[in-house]
């Protein structure tokens, strides 16, 4: 049977109250007019593998909402690196609106997408078109940042190398990761150093209603990150940090 939208903007409200979050009023709804656009906009556009209201609520809108108990948002500058459909940085916008958010893609259609669904939720966002090896060494981008985001699915050497540069000093890098990420973290630690941070510690997070235990890794930069880092992309693949 098909969960109608009410019950979708239910899953995100109760999931919310669960990770002891207070959604601001009409949030929990927004959620639906954001699957919508998932919906429409999905046949022509690669933005997720997962599919329907309820996987979409859980695993999508609810792991991102779980990173506002792990760390501190508001008023924070913010960039989703490789945001794709907008993972989680809009998510995090809708709760917490304080944040000034900056939505980062390589992807030409799904920067038009994630404008459109800024549009569509009213919300403010910057939406860069550009890789982040590149954007990375731009004055207006580099070391800009009180937090960087990525849910991407590189190993975390390389997406150390890709969204430290965005960071200021004092800020942090949160990478998504699944709890079997043991051993990736512990290849990424001399690569960490090197680009100015340091590992702060790992959170382990259960998502509501799901089953499911994620991760959030806590990297705090505590340096500039030299000037050579990034590297151009191909040479990051073939010769990790």
């Amino acid at each position: 049977m098909r969960v109608e939208y009410e019950e979708l903007a239910s899953i995100v409200a109760r999931g919310a109250k669960e990770l002891g979050i207070d959604l601001p009023s009409g949030a929990a709804f927004a959620f639906n007019s954001y699957f919508d656009l998932i919906e429409k906009r999905g046949m022509d556009i690669n933005l997720t593998a997962i599919s329907g209201e309820e996987n979409t609520a859980r695993l999508h809108f609810l792991d991102s909402l779980a990173l506002l108990k792990i760390y501190e948002f508001k008023d924070a500058r913010v960039i989703d690196v490789g945001s794709g459909a907008g993972f989680p940085g809009v998510p995090l916008k809708l709760a917490e609106p304080s944040i000034d958010l900056t939505l980062l893609d390589a992807t030409g259609k799904r920067i038009a997408f994630l404008s459109e669904l800024c549009s569509v939720l009213g919300i403010s966002a910057s939406c860069v078109h550009a890789r982040a090896e590149e954007a990375a060494h731009r004055q207006d981008m580099r070391e800009q940042f009180d937090i960087a985001l990525s849910r991407a699915v590189g190993r975390l050497n390389i997406l150390c190398e890709l969204c430290l540069p965005f960071v200021c000093v004092g800020g942090m890098f949160i990478a998504m990761k699944g709890v079997d990420s043991s051993e990736e973290i512990a290849d990424a630690r001399e690569g960490i150093t090197a680009l100015g941070a340091q590992l702060q510690n790992s959170v382990d997070y259960a998502i509501p209603e799901a089953g499911i235990t994620h991760r959030a890794v806590l990297i705090r930069k505590t340096a500039n990150t030299p000037d050579k880092h990034p590297r151009r992309f191909a040479r990051i693949q073939k010769h990790p940090l």
